[in-house]
């Protein structure tokens, strides 16, 4: 199974993730792998902030997240911000077990925000590098980083019942 998260940057990929990671580690104990965008950028050390760099980025987590899915072994949970929706479609074909949650934050709140001062920055998505919201998600978050509502929203996706029932398939493995 693969979960991706994506939004622009500041939207709370990462801590989305984290919390799912946790809820998932108390069911299926270390059967988690979690790939960063910004963590996994770091691995190749060759890539830029242009919005070809960040799609070639994106085809190697793509491609990573398909390779490690059809093990069979992992629940995969990605976060990125994935400006290529080729990339989302490519990764979606091939594993029907794929879920897209898309953090929707308005590109005015992340500036006043401005989490890591991200955007004061070049090559920003959003602001230099045109983005694109994905399509054809299973879940669409407004996040508006209250603690309550992210434990709201959580509760949703892991009660969604095509996700529970992938899960406990995980526990008994």
């Amino acid at each position: 199974m693969i979960i991706w998260i994506t939004g622009l940057s500041g939207s709370g990929k990462t801590t989305y993730s984290e919390y799912l990671i946790k809820s998932f580690k108390k069911k299926i104990k270390n059967k988690v792998i979690h790939i960063d965008g910004d963590n996994f950028r770091s691995i190749f050390n060759d890539l830029k902030y242009s919005a070809r760099d960040r799609i070639k980025n994106a085809e190697r987590a793509c491609k990573l997240a398909n390779f490690l899915n059809h093990s069979g072994r992992f629940v995969i949970i990605v976060s990125m911000v994935s400006i290529s929706r080729k990339w989302l479609s490519w990764v979606r074909k091939r594993n029907k077990n794929y879920f897209q949650i898309f953090l929707d934050v308005p590109i005015k709140v992340l500036k006043e925000r401005n989490v890591r001062n991200i955007y004061r920055k070049k090559n920003i998505v959003g602001v230099d590098i045109k983005y694109l919201k994905p399509v054809n998600n299973h879940f669409i978050i407004k996040n508006n980083f209250k603690k309550s509502h992210m434990n709201k929203e959580i509760n949703k996706i892991l009660n969604y019942k095509k996700i529970t029932k992938l899960l406990k398939k995980y526990e008994n493995a």
